[in-house]
């Protein structure tokens, strides 16, 4: 198309030259610039046409993508029902509500087991505590030595005054009720 519209522009300049040179050929020339013009106009049209045509088979093109698209898709979905109800027929739901119902229960018995043992741990670990810090205090005294007097003592956390030995023993006491209480808790899940 391109070299045709060339052409036909050739051919025009070339026939207004022949005018302008030979004026008895003019009349002549004026009817082939004419002809060449009509041929050029004719020329664009199918070019516009043929862009056309083309953007026009581009959507096709795309629409018959998309509609292998949905194709695989739908089977993609069939397929995901089918596996969806073989799930379902294997699942039982009063069977998992029977399961869940257990698990709760362990779970709180779980939770109960880890509060006794909760409440049971926090004094011997404050003992732990000062343990180490004497410990820490004795191993600086051995590697600073002399210095430690200059930096200072670690600081360490107040030491609890000691209650009389009367209230340890009420201590004791309500501990040991507690952990009755809780096991007598623990004895009733159980059940």
């Amino acid at each position: 198309m391109k070299v045709a519209e060339n052409k036909a522009k050739t051919y025009i300049i070339a026939a207004s030259k022949r005018a302008q040179r030979n004026p008895s050929q003019a009349k002549q020339a004026e009817k082939d610039i004419r002809v060449f013009a009509r041929e050029l106009v004719r020329s664009r049209k199918q070019s516009q046409r043929l862009v056309t045509s083309k953007a026009q088979l581009n959507s096709v093109a795309m629409q018959v993508t998309e509609a292998f698209a949905v194709r695989k898709i739908e089977g993609s979905i069939r397929t995901s029902v089918g596996i969806m109800k073989s799930v379902n027929s294997l699942v039982r739901l009063p069977e998992l509500t029977g399961t869940m119902r257990e698990l709760s229960q362990e779970l709180v018995k779980a939770g109960i087991i880890e509060e006794m043992v909760g409440d049971s741990l926090p004094d011997e670990l404050e003992e732990e505590d000062d343990e180490v810090e004497t410990e820490v205090d004795k191993v600086l005294g051995e590697i600073l030595q002399d210095k430690m007097s200059k930096v200072g003592a670690t600081p360490t956390t107040p030491t609890p005054v000691q209650q009389q030995p009367v209230a340890e023993d009420e201590d004791e006491e309500d501990a040991e009720a507690m952990l009755d209480q809780m096991r007598g808790r623990l004895e009733a899940l159980k059940s």
